[in-house]
């Protein structure tokens, strides 16, 4: 009787632990997770998420995960094409530019952040500091930089990173000077010409482009990246020295890793997804976060450690128009495809140019070789490697002459060429703009990827040469393709003809600018072969 009650309580006690097991089992929950690359270093803490939380993160980790239409329902990835339950991502700010109804769907948990700053070797950065007051950098002084050749930088590719895209945003930023988010007449080519030109190393993700620039370590001299990133290369033993890390004074751009619930409508992952958030929110995991992954938590009361003291200072609005983000990777290019461009001066060296107005156009030549230190000045010099060619004209053409920049060598041949006389008798503006198509014409048959633009100046009326009816017949004749490609921006100025000018302008597929109430110098900037 006794052993009969004792298998019969063993037998309920057996019983009991199955169901008690059963029960942990049915609690457990998997959620799959489309992540960027960049949450990789979160993996030692992902079993103590489980642990903690019954929830575990089965990463599928891509490299064009920022870009975001994977998230999109029906692509075959996002929730309701099967797939995904979560998203991971450094920023979402690209897909809810481009999805705008998909995202505002989407629970969205920022879970850490990091800065877009630049990491620079020790002695570049030194070079840079002692030019600068206070030793203080700017987005400026790195174009600056970049232009002159000093700065050789790495820098993931925009339109397939998210780090990338906010570089480009805060560089882009800076250069338009507004103090708020871009708008498309804030996007310029000008701007950016000199620091793309530095650009030395690109990929199609951050760990790509940390690798390559450990490996091909006389290639590039600096990087643009997330501030996380730069920590983590200091601190793993793979370069000779470190980088010293920049946070640009004119602003970053903050990644802040949102956590993307994918269907906010199925209660079972919403739960799930709720018992994720509040993990990470807790100070103890930011604190782990911080320590491992070397990103500043989002929570303010935790304290920062190390360099996450540094103040980021002024956090760069990102653009909520899709239009500018799509102009500005327009403008910025392929960055595995630099090939730089060529401008053709066409300038006024006739008898009413002498005295100031001549004073203006050197001026404005010397602004663009790198006298301005200005911000604007910075971004819009001459850089290396840019094409120039400088026509003089008056009745006829005068003199050309082209110079490839590498140095200041070069940039003092362009000073003594606008700086000699020889002034023409009268202006034969048309004449002036036809050779300059015929030139445009030699450039693009030879090499069809250098980008070219013609720009022209004159302070008065066609009075000598073709008119204009006859340089539009020349030009209607010329190759389509030279017809595609080179656009004309003339400069107004003084008491040259307007309409005729921005006629010009409208045929060729080029704009006008009126120098008349500003400078010379501040039009040259604006204009440089850019619509």
């Amino acid at each position: 009787m006794r052993r009969g009650r004792w298998v019969l309580a063993l037998c309920l006690t057996l019983i009991l632990t199955v169901t008690a097991c059963s029960g942990d089992d049915d609690e457990k929950t998997t959620l799959r997770v489309l992540a960027g690359p960049d949450l990789a270093v979160l993996e030692p803490l992902l079993d103590e998420l489980r642990d903690e939380t019954g929830v575990e993160l089965d990463m599928d980790y891509r490299a064009d995960a920022d870009t975001g239409d994977d998230l999109v329902p029906g692509t075959g990835t996002g929730k309701g094409g099967g797939g995904h339950d979560l998203a991971w991502l450094s920023t979402d700010r690209s897909f809810r530019l481009r999805h705008k109804d998909t995202a505002q769907r989407l629970l969205r948990t920022p879970t850490m952040l990091s800065p877009v700053v630049v990491g620079l070797r020790p002695d570049v950065a030194r070079e840079l500091r002692a030019k600068s007051p206070e030793g203080r950098l700017s987005w400026a002084d790195i174009a600056d930089a970049a232009a002159t050749g000093t700065v050789r930088f790495g820098m993931a590719d925009p339109r397939q990173t998210g780090s990338g895209l906010a570089a480009l945003v805060g560089v882009a930023t800076a250069a338009a000077g507004t103090g708020g988010a871009l708008r498309e007449n804030d996007v310029s080519c000008d701007r950016l010409r000199g620091f793309r030109s530095g650009q030395k190393l690109t990929a199609d993700s951050t760990r790509d482009l940390l690798d390559d620039f450990v490996d091909h370590p006389g290639t590039a001299n600096a990087l643009i990246t997330y501030e996380s990133d730069l920590l983590a290369l200091n601190s793993g033993g793979r370069l000779k020295e470190k980088l010293e890390i920049v946070r640009p004074q004119d602003g970053m751009v903050l990644a802040d890793f949102p956590l993307l619930l994918l269907d906010p409508d199925d209660p079972d992952r919403r739960a799930a997804y709720d018992k994720v958030v509040e993990w990470l929110q807790r100070d103890s995991v930011q604190e782990k976060i911080m320590r491992t992954a070397l990103r500043r938590p989002v929570s303010p009361s935790v304290r920062r450690g190390g360099q996450l003291r540094a103040p980021v200072g002024n956090a760069l609005y990102f653009p909520d128009q899709l239009a500018v983000v799509e102009r500005l990777l327009d403008d910025y290019g392929d960055p595995r495809r630099r090939v730089p461009d060529q401008v053709i001066f066409l300038l006024d060296f006739s008898g009413s140019m002498r005295g100031e107005r001549m004073k203006a156009l050197r001026e404005a030549f010397a602004d663009l070789s790198g006298a301005d230190s200005s911000a604007t000045g910075k971004f819009a010099r001459f850089y290396q490697g840019e094409r120039l060619t400088v026509v003089r004209f008056g009745g006829r053409v005068l003199e050309e002459k082209t110079v490839t920049v590498g140095g200041q060598k070069d940039l003092r041949t362009l000073a003594d060429l606008v700086a000699r006389g020889g002034y023409g008798d009268a202006t034969a503006v048309w004449t002036a703009l036809d050779h300059g198509y015929r030139t445009a014409s030699t450039v693009v048959a030879d090499d069809p990827e250098r980008a070219v633009s013609i720009v022209l100046m004159t302070d008065g009326e066609n009075n000598s040469g073709i008119s204009y009816e006859e340089f539009v017949r020349r030009y209607e004749a010329r190759a389509a393709e030279t017809r595609a490609a080179v656009h004309t921006y003339p400069v107004h100025f003084g008491e040259a003809d307007a309409g005729a000018l921005r006629r010009a302008a409208t045929k060729t597929g080029g704009r006008m600018v009126d120098a008349r109430g500003s400078s010379l110098s501040e039009a040259f900037k604006e204009i440089r072969g850019c619509r």
